[in-house]
């Protein structure tokens, strides 16, 4: 209880009492959420060694570092950074890889983002917290950390991940909040799992339904993490990550986590579509459950050892709604489909998003060579129409059309009865 009261502590803040008065005088916090924070029977608490740092009562303090600055890595550096000034355990310096731009100013991005504690291209108006160091330096800004937190583009994490090899510390804790993932003439490959084999190390996911503005203007969220097999670790991140307004849970499903993150941007694509040709809110509730059924069943296929019950977590149905009723994929593809397709999506990100990458394209097109492979094409109408759309071979209004194929339904075993 001591550790279940403690992920909770979010709960009991007056803003939410007040907004909710009626699911505390009716609900306990138990019952209030379908899982607790830690998906595990085995109910023991934490070694209390854990807490302390070390079996010997010496306090081990962990460095923290952000590999990227984005929209989103901007703001988890602002999480985490209001986290170690206020934790013992942490280092108070929160150093955060910044790729070097100059600004229309004349200045370098680094410069600025340290002189004003603003990061003013990606996330401007938002302090990031005085222990935030911005360092243009890879090498520099991840040595001596033991914890690293990877927020980029997926598609550059190979080539980060190789610049990194034999320059982390042995025992450094890795967690991704990316979404994508790659693939190679072997199969698809996870941005955890490439981290993990570039770099030798074990690594957590994180995601959730998480629209990084809302999250900086300290808007309430929730997010998962998913973990392999070490309890400690992940609730060592739920702690670098929970504040008042940012409630994280965990789950043993690291696989399930990072496939919905992935996953969800492909269907708000298609979300963006049906917005895009003003179709309406019951079309674009049609699309999100097709594509959550979808989402599952590619996931199980893939992996096995994937939870039904991740999917009901912040990172699953959460996370897609909050995807496909805002966010840069969905409002890139209402333009892209208001437009005809007459514009591509390279075009349109460059007019519209000041930087930033979009990733439900590159992953419609991972996830169609993952099933052109494996001769999946007609299980997953609505995942391989989405691809076809964005590369102009059909329409935009084909997203609603595609129904008209049969998917040969029992190909899918044992995911069969989610269709």
């Amino acid at each position: 209880m001591r550790l279940l009261s403690s992920l909770y502590l979010p709960l009991k803040q007056p803003f939410i009492r007040k907004r909710f008065p009626c699911f505390f005088h009716s609900l306990s916090l138990s019952s209030l959420f379908m899982a607790p924070a830690f998906e595990d029977n085995n109910s023991e608490t934490l070694p209390s060694s854990f807490s302390s740092g070390s079996d010997d009562g010496v306090l081990h303090k962990s460095k923290v570092t952000v590999v990227g600055s984005g929209n989103w890595g901007s703001v988890a550096s602002k999480l985490i950074a209001s986290n170690t000034l206020r934790l013992s355990s942490f280092h108070d310096e929160v150093r955060m890889w910044v790729f070097e731009e100059t600004l229309p100013s004349g200045e370098k991005l680094t410069d600025v983002i340290n002189r004003t504690n603003e990061n003013v291209k990606y996330l401007p108006g938002i302090k990031l917290g005085k222990n935030v160091v911005a360092d243009p330096d890879l090498e520099n800004a991840v040595k001596d950390a033991n914890m690293l937190v990877f927020v980029t583009p997926h598609q550059f994490m190979e080539g980060i991940c190789k610049r990194l090899v034999g320059k982390v510390n042995g025992d450094v804790e890795v967690i991704s909040l990316i979404k994508g993932m790659e693939v190679k003439r072997e199969g698809p490959c996870m941005i955890s799992t490439l981290i993990s084999e570039q770099l030798g190390v074990s690594c957590c996911v994180l995601m959730g339904a998480n629209i990084a503005n809302e999250i900086a203007v300290e808007k309430f969220s929730e997010a998962t993490v998913g973990y392999r097999d070490n309890r400690e670790i992940a609730e060592k991140w739920v702690q670098l990550f929970s504040t008042p307004y940012f409630m994280v849970t965990a789950v043993q499903d690291v696989e399930g986590v990072e496939l919905c993150g992935t996953l969800k941007n492909v269907v708000a694509i298609a979300a963006g579509f049906v917005d895009g040709l003003e179709m309406g809110n019951n079309t674009k509730a049609a699309i999100m459950r097709i594509g959550l059924r979808e989402m599952r069943a590619f996931s199980k296929l893939l992996f096995s050892s994937v939870k039904d019950s991740t999917f009901f977590e912040s990172c699953g149905v959460a996370d897609l709604i909050t995807t496909c009723l805002g966010g840069r994929n969905r409002k890139v593809a209402e333009a892209f489909a208001k437009n005809e397709g007459k514009r591509s999506f390279d075009d349109l990100e460059a007019e519209m998003l000041q930087g930033q990458k979009l990733q439900g394209v590159s992953t419609a097109r991972e996830v169609y060579e993952v099933l052109s492979h494996r001769g999946w094409l007609e299980l997953f109408p609505l995942f391989a129409t989405v691809h076809e759309i964005c590369v102009g071979h059909l329409p935009p209004s084909a997203i609603v059309e595609y129904s008209e194929r049969k998917p040969r339904l029992s190909l899918l075993e044992g995911s069969t009865q989610y269709y």
